[in-house]
């Protein structure tokens, strides 16, 4: 009995674990339970091994694909005969009749419907076996091409191919695919592009004259080929491209120049003033309510921010350089001048700035001196009367206030010419805060001198003049005779240049 299955075409589906096995019966032990398959294929895939063998515990499922006859055997290099890389091909006989069994047998392995039902001792039908790949690829054109499927087992068997899917879609995308590529290439000549040759045939000349005879028809001009008749204007990146109205730059116009004039960086003329204009000036504004003590915090703020910049900013003032504290000498007169500069001692002092004071001794001084004076002393900043207990080494900065225009004999004093000595042999850049003008000629070279307001018109000791603003309204300008627009813009402190 178990003789009469050998050679049958079978599928074993020995569950997950295992797979599925297909080949050909070669032995069935009824003793030990076992059955064994020759050329098998595992999932699809042929294994390296000649023939497996099988426990009756370890098949879950077994199909009879084929069973032998007269019409329909299979050799043994037919089972080897893997080139289509669907199973086993069956040999045809000559004879119709075998032809018929195959054809009948295939169509009840496949259970194509319309066809006959299998009959009781037919095997039982698989969905999609590899005889039914195999009547796929014998129903193929010869021209059909085979692909390898990377991803398959082709990679270790190149002569297995997957057959390419027939149908509607696939073939609405072939009759594409010829429409579009179908075309025979044109030969492609041998010989290559002469550039210069198809250069040659243009006539440049003829064409630009051809285009200037329609510009001057259409009343473009006598303009030159390829030169506009105005350059375009450039813009810089902070520039307003669109058009405006045009800039006045003398928006400041005083009733009697100070002699000299300076514009800022944007080209805004400032003009300068005289001392009598500019006193003036500070009068009305302090009856208006700009009083002195404001007009002292104002001017101490805008020069420590100077101050603070000429010393680094913040590449020096900041927590990581504690050991590396700059240090500010401040010269001061007994004046409103003076206090000027005790006031930016005590901001500059507020940001870690280290400050040393010189103020003369003096009997009586004016109240705006005392209170500032008051004020620094709750800093940490250090006070001397004498020019003997200021650094002998140079210092970061020195900042002049000893000069005034109220006060010219001062500069007769022993204190005043010992200050100055000290300041021009300290080789310390310095800073004079609203220094004099007229022929009170300080005795200090200065490289950065800050006016207030508006600008005097200072000498060439004066060095590099700066304007700060603090805080004239505007009607109070118009009230002294001044047509005044701001010229600060964004700052309170700006750069003058000479005229």
């Amino acid at each position: 009995m178990a003789a009469d299955w050998l050679g049958s075409i079978v599928s074993i589906n020995c569950g997950n674990t295992l797979g599925v096995y297909q080949g050909c019966v070669s032995a069935v032990d009824l003793i030990n339970q076992t059955i064994s398959l020759s050329q098998p294929f595992h999932n699809g895939v042929k294994c390296l091994v000649p023939e497996v063998t099988f426990r009756a515990g370890d098949i879950s499922e077994l199909k009879i694909l084929e069973i032998p006859s007269e019409s329909l055997k299979y050799t043994s290099d037919q089972l080897n005969d893997h080139s289509t890389g669907f199973g086993y091909l069956p040999t045809r006989q000559q004879n119709g009749t075998g032809k018929q069994k195959q054809t009948a047998a295939h169509n009840s392995a496949q259970n194509i419907p319309g066809q006959e039902e299998p009959s009781s001792t037919s095997p039982q039908p698989c969905s999609k076996s590899f005889v039914d790949r195999h009547n796929e690829a014998v129903n193929q054109p010869k021209n059909f091409r085979r692909r390898h499927n990377s991803w398959s087992s082709s990679s270790r068997y190149p002569n297995q191919v997957t057959p390419k899917k027939s149908g509607t879609k696939n073939g609405q995308l072939k009759a594409r695919d010829d429409e579009c590529f179908g075309d025979e290439l044109e030969e492609i000549p041998d010989t290559d592009f002469d550039f210069e040759g198809n250069l040659a045939l243009f006539d440049k000349a003829a064409v630009f004259e051809e285009i200037d005879t329609h510009e001057r028809r259409g009343g473009g001009g006598t303009r030159s080929r390829g030169t506009p008749n105005e350059r375009p204007p450039t813009y810089r990146h902070d520039e307003n491209i669109l058009e405006s109205e045009p800039i006045v730059y003398r928006k400041i116009v005083v009733p009697q120049s100070g002699g000299q004039e300076y514009c800022t960086d944007s080209g805004l003329v400032v003009p300068s003033i005289s001392y009598v204009l500019h006193k003036k000036l500070l009068c009305v504004a302090e009856k208006h309510g700009l009083s002195v003590e404001r007009r002292l915090e104002m001017s101490g703020v805008c020069a420590s921010q100077m101050a603070l910049t000429l010393l680094g900013g913040p590449n020096r003032l900041n927590p990581k350089n504690v050991h590396q504290r700059p240090t500010v000498a401040l010269l001061c007169g007994p004046h409103v001048k003076g206090a000027q500069g005790i006031s930016c001692g005590r901001h500059l002092a507020n940001h870690d700035v280290d400050i040393i004071l010189f103020l003369p001794n003096f009997v009586k001084m004016l109240e705006p001196v005392t209170n500032e004076l008051n004020l620094f002393c709750q800093t940490q900043g250090k006070q001397v009367s004498s020019v003997k207990d200021l650094p002998e080494c140079p210092v970061d900065l020195v900042i002049n206030c000893l000069d005034c225009n109220e006060n010219a004999f001062l500069c007769d004093q022993p204190w005043y010419r010992a200050a100055v000595d000290w300041a021009n042999h300290n080789r310390a850049p310095v800073l004079n805060i609203d220094p004099p003008v007229g022929d009170h000629v300080q005795g200090i070279h200065a490289k950065w001198s800050l006016e207030l307001g508006l600008p005097l018109a200072l000498g060439e000791q004066a060095g590099r003049i700066y304007l700060c603003d603090i805080g004239i309204p505007q009607k109070v300008f118009r009230e002294v005779g001044i047509s005044y627009h701001s010229p600060f813009g964004c700052k309170f402190v700006i750069p003058l240049h000479s005229m």
